[in-house]
């Protein structure tokens, strides 16, 4: 459910939206970096599930897993999106297709937000945009503008981003630009690998935002938020 305030992207299961704003931004660019490993690709799950929970038009692009791939392993986390996407609430392309036929040539994305399901979507989800975006021949301010005429549109964007496929200069004006700004980090503590959502810019949040939000995934239980590992 969307209204003036934002996107919802609430469940049951967790208090991540209470953590993190309650609602995600109208037309808005969010930007979530890490390095590989380090959770982008589990986090932008989780609200997708949220959002398609919360009746949001969602589309997921992913640049990593087939389409079979990407829904049973969200289906392992207990976030079953395939009734939904065999239903048209939810949208999910892949580069290589349904199975393993990865399509010929770079992706482009220009040719990805012209697309007719991102035009349709509350909030599209590019998993990893970075690996699409370091083929962009054009400057930084040259791609921000066009992801501004694309969210200015009544649609929001989600980039998932590794900073080391892309250069300082497009990372740079990317995350300084972005309404919502999350960093994925990770450390090793006592032996143990603490995982933390960083976020170092939330506008327009219709609640609280925690800066640092410890979380654990367990299997068919999804994303946990860890009070223990929050600081």
């Amino acid at each position: 459910m969307s209204d003036d305030t934002g996107f919802a992207f609430e469940l049951e299961t967790d208090s991540l939206s209470d953590s993190l704003g309650r609602f995600l931004p109208r037309r808005s660019l969010y930007i979530v970096t890490g390095n590989i490993g380090a959770g982008k690709s589990l986090i932008s799950q989780r609200i997708a599930f949220g959002l398609v929970s919360n009746d949001v038009r969602t589309t997921v692009i992913s640049t990593e897993l087939t389409t079979r791939g990407w829904l049973e392993q969200v289906n392992s986390l207990g976030y079953p999106l395939e009734d939904a996407a065999n239903s048209g609430k939810f949208t999910l392309l892949s580069r290589f297709g349904v199975v393993s036929d990865e399509v010929e040539g770079h992706v482009d994305i220009e040719e990805i937000l012209s697309s007719e399901a991102l035009q349709h979507a509350d909030i599209s989800i590019i998993d990893r945009a970075s690996m699409i975006l370091q083929h962009y021949e054009g400057t930084p301010e040259k791609l921000l503008s066009r992801l501004r005429t694309f969210c200015a549109e009544e649609r929001s964007l989600m980039l998932l981003l590794d900073p080391d496929e892309i250069s300082e200069e497009m990372m740079r004006t990317l995350y300084s630009s972005a309404e919502v700004a999350i960093e994925m980090r990770t450390s090793e503590i006592g032996g143990g690998l603490s995982r933390i959502l960083a976020v170092t810019r939330f506008l327009r949040a219709a609640g609280p935002v925690q800066p640092r939000i410890g979380w654990r995934v367990e299997p068919t239980m999804g994303f946990i938020v860890d009070i223990t590992a929050v600081s």
